[in-house]
């Protein structure tokens, strides 16, 4: 009963599917980050995982739902040709913007100064969209194209457990990457 709700609801607003899906897929990559780091049950840092959770519900999931919307509506079609302009578009417009976004509101989550915001934006920064440079176009791609409008975002978000597992990684670190690639 409460799951048609669910579906109904989701439905009705389709921004709730991705803030449903990554509330609770942010928190699993840094269980898994924490994890890889040697991290158990007892001693996941939970803090952490609620600021992943709060990050991915009401800032990732918003502004990748309303990219996937413009993205649509720029290239209605879901051919290769489209997805693939879709998706490098998303390189360079939105993926900068994302990340710099997620290492500034993290740091703020976590109760750092700006200056150490800002600071940890431009150690981070480079390396990470390298990666993602190599990344995301695959990914979206294939999304674009083999995936019907209304369930991308869901589908983005489970390539998104690896990138958030990632950037988990990245942002626990005291020292920027060497040679991420």
């Amino acid at each position: 009963m409460w799951w048609k709700f669910v579906v109904e609801i989701t439905n009705e607003y389709k921004i709730l599917r991705g803030m449903l899906s990554y509330s609770a897929l942010w928190p699993l990559g840094c269980i898994l980050q924490q994890t890889f780091e040697g991290k158990r049950w007892g001693t996941y840092d939970w803090d952490r995982c609620l600021r992943y959770s709060v990050y991915g519900t009401f800032v990732s999931a918003p502004m990748l739902y309303t990219w996937m919307r413009v993205a649509n509506i720029m290239w209605p079609r879901n051919d290769f040709r489209s997805s693939l302009a879709k998706a490098f578009t998303e390189q360079v417009a939105y993926d900068p913007f994302a990340i710099v976004f997620f290492f500034y509101g993290m740091s703020i989550l976590e109760r750092k100064s700006q200056k150490h915001a800002a600071e940890e934006v431009k150690s981070k920064f480079l390396d990470t969209y390298k990666v993602g440079f190599f990344y995301w176009p695959v990914v979206q791609t294939i999304n674009f194209s083999l995936v019907p409008p209304k369930n991308q975002i869901i589908a983005a978000g489970f390539f998104s457990l690896i990138w958030t597992t990632f950037l988990a990684y990245i942002k626990a670190m005291t020292k920027p990457m060497e040679n991420p690639i």
